[in-house]
């Protein structure tokens, strides 16, 4: 069983940068797949960013490339989304989620683990 807890969210005004955190439980933390979900109000849960259990290989969503940036410390067990250049559209709760095997890393359908998510609220 993997407990996933996400931390780092908050108000921020346009243009500003957060960067969320997601500390895992377990000892087996490389071996996991990790993702970062949103959901807006009224919307479906989107994809975010992933990022291969080594850390070399990471995804993007096409609306966050450029500006957000996934990253993971294996000695800590944590994943990372820092987030900078932020747009009122990045509004949303952000859920970390995890899996030891995917085959659409955009799916979150292919995720076994989530945490409870965090708020990310940026105003114009």
């Amino acid at each position: 069983q993997v407990q996933l807890i996400e931390s780092g969210g908050g108000l921020v005004q346009a243009g500003g940068s957060l960067r969320l955190s997601c500390a895992a439980s377990g000892r087996t933390f490389n071996n996991l797949a990790m993702g970062w979900f949103r959901q807006a109000p009224g919307k479906e849960r989107e994809f975010v960013a992933a990022i291969s259990g080594s850390g070399g290989t990471t995804y993007y969503a096409d609306s966050v490339k450029g500006r957000f940036t996934i990253s993971r410390g294996n000695a800590k067990n944590t994943v990372y989304l820092q987030m900078n250049s932020l747009k009122v559209e990045d509004t949303a709760v952000y859920y970390c989620a995890a899996s030891y095997s995917l085959r659409d890393v955009r799916s979150y359908h292919e995720y076994n683990y989530w945490g409870q998510g965090t708020q990310v609220t940026v105003s114009s």
